[in-house]
């Protein structure tokens, strides 16, 4: 396995990848989640690279960024071990180079859900992957259902900018109680540990509801916040939107996505389940 760390040698790599190459974006801290991503990909291409970047620009004044976790060499070794033929390893300055003032947009998909609360955070996101879309060329790119509303914005970005590779979202992985598995759940101690998987339990109740006929949006999220109260500081939303525009429903007639966004102690949290009718 390469480790890449200029643009240029990236570039030069795929100019070496005569088929198919797969890419998987991180941040970094991988875990389980992201080794399905890689395996994936590995599995659908002739290639695979994942890059490693924290990016600065999709935190906000007062988010995590400084104390974001970075674990470069059990990152490479994972990497390695599920079979990925390369990782780019980019660093701020590289990525955001001196008089940087351009920012790539989706206008509609970014100003509700994580965008609502977290306004700058999907222009970093989208400006953040159109450059690397752009320096290594792939094929196919992967991401995971967690991060269900930036993957539904890459989708989009990609097909408005005729960008000339397929975004595929696989399905998020969750530890065996069912808790999303997320770089930042290690921030949990024992006892927020336990409070976090009122968050699946919350989504769970949304799906039952479904299941037993319940389509109005209204009361199916009610039955989210009832598994939510008084086991988290404080809910960032809970909603039920279109699964593909995240578009505003009265009720689940078409597939729908129920997401959630709460503080378990200073740690906020994000999971989805697809509502399906």
């Amino acid at each position: 396995m390469e480790q890449l760390t200029s643009i240029d040698a990236v570039r030069s790599y795929r100019k070496g990848v005569a088929g198919r190459l797969g890419f998987v974006p991180t941040m970094g801290a991988l875990h389980e989640g992201h080794a399905a991503l890689i395996r994936r990909s590995v599995a659908e291409n002739d290639a695979t690279v994942v890059s490693v970047f924290v990016n600065p620009t999709q935190f906000g004044p007062g988010e995590d960024l400084h104390k974001y976790p970075r674990t470069l060499e059990a990152d490479l070794d994972l990497c390695e071990r599920e079979g990925a033929a390369a990782v780019f390893t980019p660093n701020s300055v590289m990525m955001y180079p001196a008089g940087f003032t351009t920012w790539v947009n989706v206008e509609g998909l970014t100003d509700k859900l994580c965008g609502r609360s977290r306004p700058n955070h999907f222009r970093g996101v989208c400006t953040v992957v159109a450059k690397l879309f752009n320096i290594v060329a792939p094929t196919r790119a992967y991401f995971g259902q967690k991060d269900a509303q930036q993957a539904i914005v890459l989708t989009r970005m990609a097909r408005d900018l005729d960008l000339p590779l397929e975004v595929i979202t696989c399905p998020t992985v969750r530890e065996p109680d069912g808790l999303a598995m997320s770089s930042r759940n290690r921030y949990l101690d024992d006892r927020d540990r336990q409070r976090a998987l009122s968050l699946y339990r919350a989504l769970q109740a949304a799906e039952t509801g479904l299941a037993a006929g319940e389509t109005d949006v209204a009361t199916l999220k009610r039955a989210c916040w009832a598994e939510l109260d008084g086991n988290v500081e404080r809910v960032d939303y809970v909603e039920v939107l279109d699964a593909t525009d995240l578009g505003a429903l009265d009720a689940v007639n078409r597939p729908a996505l129920c997401a959630i966004a709460a503080f378990v102690g200073s740690t906020r949290l994000i999971d989805n389940v697809i509502l399906t009718p």
